[in-house]
């Protein structure tokens, strides 16, 4: 099965018709439909490694400010509790924690998937980033997760690449600032060398612009870690900026998502969000 990591920005982006989210449903048009998709979501970071092991995983709507449309929405997948076991067995000696009914489907996770799966019909499960721990326990725990795509397992990591929410321009949906731009480019080139050392990127002079807290950044550390464990480089699917200080680049494992067009002119990208609407 495919691995992606997408950046998803703003959850307003679930109910928008823009650039990006065309892009994501052009994606899911040319994915295959997996047993279950496995979520690494920038939005369940707490202190733990847990899998949603719930039959019936709620909405979680992690945020204020945002119109009701955006608490109204709903994205009904079910569960898959037999894969949650899988993933404790095949982690080990890693622990990871059975969630059977506190957490559930965060907007990192749903503002994605109304996108590639607008069905709702294929099962989901979380995985938490353990905020404990440092950024090469993740590295690990990705590389041993590999095998479950042999198993009808697609992984999904949910974050952006350059997330700066103090640095935000709400009046320039397209801007980019020249820190953002040149940390977005380091990591495609890494990526592209090679994965496995993505995390000497943190030596770069703009990592403390662009990850100030590392929460969105560490999902795209999971695919690097599954891109080391078959040894090849990745290339961005599509790229692109969001108020100056988010990046909205997306990269693929184990597909072809070519897609059709660039679906990002700044002419055909979402208006600015308010101020008072936070926790993208």
């Amino acid at each position: 099965m495919p691995a992606l990591f997408i950046g998803h920005g703003s959850p307003m982006n679930t109910l928008e018709d823009n650039g990006y989210t065309r892009a994501w449903r052009e994606m899911g048009q040319h994915l295959p439909r997996p047993r279950a998709v496995l979520v690494v979501s920038a939005h369940w970071f707490f202190g733990a490694t847990a899998v949603t092991a719930m039959q019936k995983p709620r909405t979680i709507h992690d945020f204020y400010g945002f119109p009701p449309e955006l608490f109204a929405f709903d994205y009904p997948a079910a569960g898959a509790p037999d894969v949650a076991q899988e993933i404790v067995e095949v982690v080990k000696p890693h622990w990871v924690g059975l969630d059977r009914d506190q957490w559930g489907l965060d907007h990192g996770a749903w503002s994605v998937l109304a996108h590639l799966y607008p069905q709702a019909d294929v099962p989901v499960v979380q995985l938490s980033i353990n905020a404990l721990k440092p950024l090469d326990y993740h590295l690990d725990l990705a590389a041993r997760l590999a095998p479950l795509r042999e198993k009808g397992v697609m992984i999904v990591a949910s974050g952006n690449v350059v997330h700066n929410l103090g640095k935000v321009q709400w009046q320039r949906p397209d801007a980019a600032f020249d820190w953002a731009e040149r940390f977005d480019d380091a990591v495609v080139d890494q990526l592209a060398r090679d994965p496995g050392d993505i995390l000497r990127v943190a030596d770069h002079p703009d990592y403390g612009m662009a990850v100030p807290t590392p929460d969105h950044f560490i999902p795209l550390l999971y695919l690097a870690g599954l891109a080391a464990a078959e040894d090849i480089g990745i290339s961005p699917l599509l790229r692109g900026y969001a108020m100056g200080s988010i990046s909205m680049t997306c990269y693929g494992l184990g597909a072809d998502l070519t897609l059709s067009a660039d679906p990002c002119d700044a002419a055909d990208l979402p208006s600015g969000i308010p101020p008072e609407q936070t926790n993208m």
